[in-house]
């Protein structure tokens, strides 16, 4: 199958854009990339004039479950607003998180994003198959997912946030890590499934979890996530309890590494900003979520002036309720630029971050991130002919410095996941039907 799509402007990432042009998928690959009329055969073809064509969005962070607890805790800080939610998410079963799953990526996908990393911590005693019920979201959407099969084993009495009862044993986060692996990851290409290790934070598990997940993450030949310099809570912590800012703690345990990325990263000295750079250390900016908790602004200027791959992320929508990733990239900007002025991010540096970044941090660059002949067709069709860009002679700048456009296509592996701005396998009303009713359940502890 060949699919011609015409007649659009085209950013590929790579430094090339045209202002009329062409791409070409064939199968699940990106066959042609180019200008003005493509003349050779196909099946299919789309016409995308009024529109731009990019790379799809990834999403390097993320907590899909939350979009069943949105809207609570809306004026606490970090450590205020989980000691808030800890015993809500307590009562989270599967078929919660396979609703606020399908939700989340429903929301993520009719915002331009193709790859999804979710960083699920929270497996209650009684909670049922977690990993598999956002598998099973997975399918229903049709965008690539990376689990990160989260852990904590740090409870109240050992002094970490999360009650005892939502925390699990060393050992049986370990071995849930393990199976989640040996179940569900895989390592091809084409994968729409992948595994991460990714204990939740410094502050929720023991230093024992944090290293046995990195032996085994590498043993397995999968990468490592968490959370790490988010708030300034977190580094008196962290300065208190083992004599050093949570960078340091990182890498004293080999946390930093080119098979790491890392949430957040706020509050870095230069020099962790530099060790960053040349351990090759993933950094997931969520512009949105660190404004909504008021944890602060990610030095971004810095990392990628450092050679810090440097992806986007919604984060939790219980800390993001839009829990969209195209506005995203405005939102990134807008915070860079308020940091550093109107050099501290320029609109394809935001582009850039929202790709091909977000492919580094996923050790996906090969084939994800970028326009290109032989990637996978992973690919947004924004549709720029409505008022709110009109007049906007720069495409780039009408995606990141306008409102989120809507889709006229986007594909995942040469397959339209959504259409003329409407999920084309997926049913929006019956899902938000069903994360309404599993959000009532999971509120009133039925």
């Amino acid at each position: 199958m060949k699919t011609l799509i015409s007649g659009a402007a085209i950013a590929t990432v790579t430094g090339e854009e045209y202002a009329s042009g062409h791409v070409v998928i064939e199968n699940d690959r990106i066959a042609a990339v180019g200008e003005g009329v493509y003349t050779g055969e196909f099946d299919e073809r789309v016409d995308a004039s009024g529109c731009l064509v990019t790379p799809g969005l990834i999403n390097t962070h993320h907590h899909l479950y939350q979009w069943a607890t949105r809207g609570l805790a809306a004026d606490h800080t970090l450590f205020e607003w989980l000691v808030a939610l800890y015993p809500v998410w307590g009562r989270l079963d599967d078929e919660i998180t396979h609703a606020a799953g399908t939700a989340g990526m429903a929301r993520l996908a009719l915002t331009g994003c193709t790859t999804v990393a979710d960083h699920h911590y929270v497996f209650p005693r009684d909670g049922g198959d977690q990993v598999a019920a956002l598998a099973a979201a997975r399918q229903r959407i049709g965008v690539r997912l990376h689990v990160v099969r989260g852990s904590m084993d740090r409870g109240e009495s050992d002094g970490g946030l999360p009650p005892d009862n939502l925390v699990e044993s060393t050992e049986d986060a370990l071995t849930g890590t393990e199976a989640a692996i040996d179940r569900f990851h895989d390592d091809s290409p084409e994968a729409h499934l992948q595994i991460a290790a990714g204990p939740c934070s410094p502050f929720s598990v023991t230093e024992r979890l944090m290293s046995g997940a990195a032996e085994l993450a590498r043993r397995k030949g999968v990468r490592l996530h968490t959370h790490l310099a988010e708030t300034l809570d977190e580094e008196r912590q962290c300065l208190a309890e083992v004599g050093c800012t949570p960078a340091e703690y990182a890498d004293k345990l080999g946390w930093l590494a080119d098979d790491v990325w890392l949430a957040h990263t706020i509050h870095l000295a230069p020099e962790a900003i530099r060790r960053f750079g040349a351990t090759g250390t993933g950094s997931a900016h969520c512009p949105t979520s660190n404004g909504r908790i008021g944890a602060g602004i990610a030095p971004v200027r810095d990392l990628l002036d450092a050679g810090v791959p440097v992806g986007l992320g919604a984060d939790g929508a219980a800390s993001n309720e839009s829990g969209g990733l195209g506005e995203e990239l405005h939102q990134a900007l807008l915070q860079a630029r308020q940091r550093g002025g109107p050099r501290g991010l320029t609109t394809r540096e935001a582009l850039w971050m929202g790709t091909m970044g977000g492919a580094r941090c996923l050790g996906r660059d090969g084939d994800l991130g970028s326009l290109e002949p032989g990637k996978l067709a992973d690919l947004a069709v924004w549709d720029l002919t409505g008022l709110n860009y009109a007049g906007i002679t720069d495409p780039v700048a009408a995606l990141v410095l306008g409102t989120t456009p809507p889709l006229r296509r986007l594909f995942v592996g040469g397959k339209a996941v959504v259409e003329d701005g409407t999920l084309r396998e997926a049913d929006e009303s019956a899902i938000a039907g069903e994360l309404a009713a599993a959000s009532a359940r999971l509120r009133e502890g039925r």
